[in-house]
């Protein structure tokens, strides 16, 4: 009986071992990137991106949670501006700031997520001039700890957040052909 014990027990640490190598070689980095060519001057859509208030308007989480608590920081447009929030499982809880912008062209922000997991990401929008408008390309980027690993191991989270990343786009692009040019002078660092 201790033979057999002992084999199970031998085949148990084998597999959990051989589990731990597989999540251990997984990539340690992740970017999940969408686009979308909108019949919108790249000005019109920066402004809705550039100023957190206008994401309501176009974001595909702000309707997931009917009862999503928002709060901004002094300002909600440019460089500095702050987003915060609080909702259901869904949604969760985190904060956004504008770290940089290139007028027209491009907005990099500070992604924070504090539930349901804890994570730092980076989030850009590049704004490509074309003949027929702008191309839109929403990306996220950010490290992978071993849990997050493990987790990808069994969801395929491009997928996933590409979804969302898709459907933003589709109402960004929408909501751009009836966006208001930008009025206020973007603010550059």
């Amino acid at each position: 009986m201790r033979k057999i014990a002992f084999i199970i027990l031998g085949l148990v640490l084998v597999v959990v071992a051989a589990l731990v190598l597989v999540v251990a070689v997984q990539p340690a980095e992740f970017a999940i990137t969408r686009s979308l060519a909108m019949n919108a001057p790249p000005a019109a859509i920066f402004a809705e991106v550039n100023d957190f208030k206008r994401w309501g308007g176009w974001s595909p989480w702000e309707k997931i949670d009917p009862n999503l608590k928002r709060t901004y920081g002094e300002i909600t447009a440019g460089v500095g501006a702050v987003y915060r929030w609080q909702g259901n499982d869904q949604v969760g809880e985190g904060s956004m700031t504008i770290s940089s912008i290139k007028p027209d062209q491009q907005i990099t922000i500070k992604l924070e997520f504090l539930k349901p997991f804890a994570a730092k990401n980076q989030t850009i929008f590049d704004f490509t001039p074309t003949a027929a408008g702008t191309t839109v390309t929403w990306t996220m980027r950010g490290r992978n700890d071993f849990m997050t690993k493990a987790v990808c191991l069994f969801m395929d989270m491009d997928k996933m957040v590409g979804a969302d990343f898709e459907k933003g786009l589709a109402q960004l692009k929408a909501l751009s052909g009836t966006a208001p040019a930008k009025t206020d002078p973007p603010q550059a660092k």
